[in-house]
Formats: C-alpha cells, structure tokens, sequence
C-alpha cells in the first residue's frame, strides 16, 4: 500500500512521469492507480482531445506508440491508457526504442495484469530509469485480515476479527471482491462504527453461525450438536456452501493441524507463524490439539480424501453432498 500511496502522492504534487508500468498478480491495485491517472491527471475539459483507453487485445505495441508520440491540444499532455496490456506479452520488449525516449507531454500507463516482465531485460530497466514500474503482489489470506483493517481505519471504521474472517472465508483474498463489500457497509453505517458479525449478516448475507468458520472450531471442540447443526444448514443452502470448499477447509485445518503438533514453541504468536493463520485462529489449534492427538489427525486426513474423491461421484453411489458431509464429521468427532 506504501507504494501506491507513494505514486498517487507524487501525482499530487505535479510530479508525473511519463510511464507507468503496472504490472502483477493482483490487479486491485493495478486498477486503482489506472483509474486514478484517469480520474484526475487532465481536466475534464482536456480529457475529449487528450485521454484514450486502449485494450492489448485490439491493439499493436506500434497502436500504442502512435498514440503516445501524439501532441496534445490546448492541453499541458495526454493520457493514454492501455487496458489488458497483458495481452501484448509476446511483442512488449518492442516497446524498447519509445520507453528509451518517451514523449514528455504524454503519460503511457499500461496495465499488465497477472503477469510480470523480465526484470533482468533493459525493457524494465530502461521503465524504471524513465517512469514507475509497480508490482502488485498477491496477498497471502493471513495478511488480507490486516489490509481490511487498515483500509477501514483510513475511513474511520474499525471492525471485529471474526467479522473480518467471514470476509475472508466467503470472499477469499479478491480484494477487489472485498472492497466492494465494505463499500456498501460504509454507505450503509455511519463513519466511526464498529464493523460487527451481525452487520456482515444482515447486509452482505454471510452467516454468521453457519459457515466453515464455525464448523471448524465446532469439530475442534468435538461439539456433534453444532457440528451436525452447521452440516444440516448446509445441506440445505448447497449452493452457497459448496461441499468442495469445506472439505478443502477441512484438510487445511487437520493437516495444519499435524504442523501444530510438531512445534515445540506453541507460544500464540509463534504458533500463528509457524502455520501462516491470524493469531486469533491459535487457540482453535490449541483445543483441536488436546481433542485430536496426532494419529487421529492422520486418520481424519484419509477420511478428508476419501470424502473428496466421493464429492466427485465416485464409489459413492451417488450419495447426495449433505449425507457425504454428515458421515464425514461424524467419523471424525467419533
């Protein structure tokens, strides 16, 4: 974020470089700095004779050049803009010759997602001595319950951990996905308020006592009755709770599990890095420990396997998802 700050800051200031190059495996921020130059680096006046937005699946890299050697007119420079630039990969080192000597009054932005250029090439050499080349790099799930902090708190909310976790479980690391959802909470509860489970519920339609959360702690604990209670939820709202998901939950859990067991230090905070989880996750580990010494979770490993292969038809007689679910936990509490 300290970067993206960093070029939006600049741009501020009048200090605008010729090129940006945006360029990695999440495109959230390749976005948001993209329609940031668009939004706000020409007038709106300026912006019908000076702004184009082109798309690497319908141009060439000369399209592009032709575009940025342009004057502008009765305008300081122009904006192009090149979306999908990632389209262009096998031809973008020809971009080589107009990086070396850029048009002044033009500002090239290419946005080059899911991919990256050889940073051992002059062409991201020549762009880093000319422009902004910016990497996006994907988020990891245990660093997405910070971001989602830190973006809150930049607008004056703050949020409780389990309500940032049933972000993550249901959305993933999309931040993109997960900023759309905290725009619509902060339209709908006033600045300063405390982002709760229940206001997840109610206005994103995450539950917040039937998820793989919660099921997860509620098979750590070896508690059948919420167990079996998640499992029938479940059961009825397959669609929004596909088995493939929580199974995968699951072996994620118990095979994390078998690394807990291995720790000798199983202090809180060296345990959450030993494992890659939120710190508030630990404790789960803890209890499921003392429940599942490290043969049963072995075991549950294999029943984990064997529940995939029969989500998948087979040998399983076409048993439907929520009788393969409750056999499934009913093996591992028992």
């Amino acid at each position: 974020m300290s970067d993206v700050t960093k070029i939006v800051s600049d741009i501020k200031k009048g200090e605008i470089k010729p090129i940006y190059f945006l360029m990695g495996e999440e495109p959230y921020y390749i976005d948001k700095i993209s329609e940031y130059i668009e939004k706000n680096v020409l007038s709106e006046d300026e912006k019908g004779f000076n702004q184009v937005v082109l798309y690497g699946r319908d141009v060439t890299i000369e399209d592009i050049i032709d575009n940025a050697k342009r004057f502008p007119m009765m305008a300081e420079r122009q904006v192009v803009i090149v979306k999908e630039a990632q389209e262009l990969s096998r031809t973008i080192e020809n971009l080589i010759a107009y990086v070396k000597q850029p048009q002044p009054t033009t500002v090239l932005v290419l946005c080059y997602k899911y991919k990256k250029i050889d940073k051992r090439k002059s062409l991201y050499k020549e762009i880093k001595k000319k422009g902004v080349v910016y990497e996006s790099k994907k988020l990891y799930e245990n660093h997405v319950a910070e971001w989602i902090s830190k973006v809150l708190a930049g607008k004056n909310y703050k949020i409780e951990t389990k309500a940032i976790l049933m972000l993550v479980e249901f959305l993933g690391t999309d931040l993109s996905k997960i900023s759309n959802e905290l725009d619509k909470l902060m339209v709908i509860l006033p600045k300063g308020s405390t982002i709760t489970p229940d206001a997840i519920e109610q206005n994103i339609g995450i539950s917040k006592d039937y998820n793989n959360f919660e099921l997860r702690k509620a098979i750590g604990e070896r508690n059948v009755l919420k167990s079996n209670r998640i499992i029938n939820h479940f059961a009825q709202n397959q669609k929004a709770n596909p088995m493939v998901m929580t199974i995968s939950l699951l072996n994620g859990f118990f095979t994390q599990l078998l690394v807990f067991h291995s720790l000798k230090d199983k202090s809180k905070n060296s345990v959450a890095r030993a494992l890659g989880v939120n710190p508030f996750f630990v404790s789960d580990y803890t209890t499921a420990a003392r429940n599942y010494p490290m043969r049963k979770v072995s075991q549950v490993i294999g029943l984990l396997r064997d529940a995939d292969v029969k989500s998948k038809g087979v040998g399983a007689n076409a048993l439907p998802a929520g009788d393969i679910l409750k056999e499934l936990i009913f093996k591992i509490i028992h």
